[in-house]
């Protein structure tokens, strides 16, 4: 399994949109002490499998606080796109590349999340 590392400005912010936008299901989210509004790890499960972890962008000086947000690009295998375009596109995901059908066979689209990150979505499981 795969678990990507993002970055967000609004950590909570991206949580929710997560939820609504995608379907994602949240799992952990650790606050920093004294400072609820910086998520130090927050962990998201994708119902057919694996999921995300991501925290608030700028929270420390290590190599995952310094990291600057909305640069991510992630791949997410999913069972119908059609549905799940309407529903990204609902909660405000701004369309980057419609439904397509591929030549080697997926169907999906990708999206970008408030922050930039850009998000596709397909039924390419990979070979």
């Amino acid at each position: 399994m795969v678990w990507p590392i993002l970055s967000f400005r609004d950590a909570r912010a991206a949580i929710t949109f997560l939820e609504t936008a995608f379907g994602f299901e949240t799992r952990a989210v650790h606050a920093r002490d004294g400072a609820p509004e910086v998520v130090e790890h927050a962990e998201m499960r994708w119902p057919l499998g694996g999921g995300i972890m991501f925290g608030t962008a700028g929270k420390d000086d290590s190599v995952f606080g310094r990291r600057l947000p909305g640069n991510d690009s992630v791949y997410v295998v999913c069972l119908d796109p059609d549905a799940l375009f309407a529903r990204a596109t609902a909660a405000g995901a701004e369309v980057v590349r419609g439904l397509v059908d591929e030549d080697y066979g997926s169907r999906g689209f990708t999206v970008r999340d408030p922050e930039g990150n850009l998000w596709s979505f397909g039924t390419y499981a990979g070979e």
